[in-house]
């Protein structure tokens, strides 16, 4: 009897130093891969890294429709963005089209298609993106027969992230 009880002690003795060790073990192998610290610090990093910014310039280009002959197609408008904006612009534009309206200098409301061009430019280039964007106002007033593209520039740097 006195060598059951004993034995059964040692059992649950063994299983309970087992199951400490097993426990802390567990833990300090969970440990060695990712301390909370590190984690936290990735984490941390991966954010910055996603919310890391830099100072952009926004500039919007109307561009009307309406010219003496007719109107400016889909088709000679995308002619355009190929081939007078794209290689000033490259790395991305954004276009939207609507309706536009205005009063021409002979008094007259118009209202006509229009189409928004929004750059965003890095503030470092702002001299040189000002005068690609002049440029391409002087191309549209040219080869479309316009009065005028409005321009409309934001002047506070906005912070832009990829």
């Amino acid at each position: 009897m006195t060598n059951r009880f004993l034995r059964r002690k040692v059992l649950v003795l063994a299983l309970l130093v087992t199951s400490i060790w097993t426990t802390t073990a567990y833990s300090q192998q969970k440990n060695a891969l990712f301390t909370p610290a590190q984690e936290t610090s990735q984490s941390r990093t991966e954010s910055e890294r996603r919310v890391a910014t830099a100072p952009f310039i926004r500039t919007e280009l109307f561009f009307g429709t309406k010219k003496p002959d007719g109107v400016v197609s889909d088709e000679e408008f995308n002619w355009f963005l190929d081939a007078v904006v794209t290689p000033e612009f490259p790395d991305g534009l954004t276009l939207l089209t609507g309706t536009g309206q205005f009063r021409g200098s002979d008094g007259i409301i118009i209202q006509e298609k229009s189409f928004l061009l929004i750059l965003l430019y890095p503030l470092e280039t702002k001299k040189e993106s000002s005068e690609k964007i002049e440029r391409i106002r002087r191309a549209y007033k040219r080869y479309f027969q316009q009065e005028s593209v409005l321009r409309v520039d934001d002047a506070r740097p906005a912070q832009i992230s990829f």
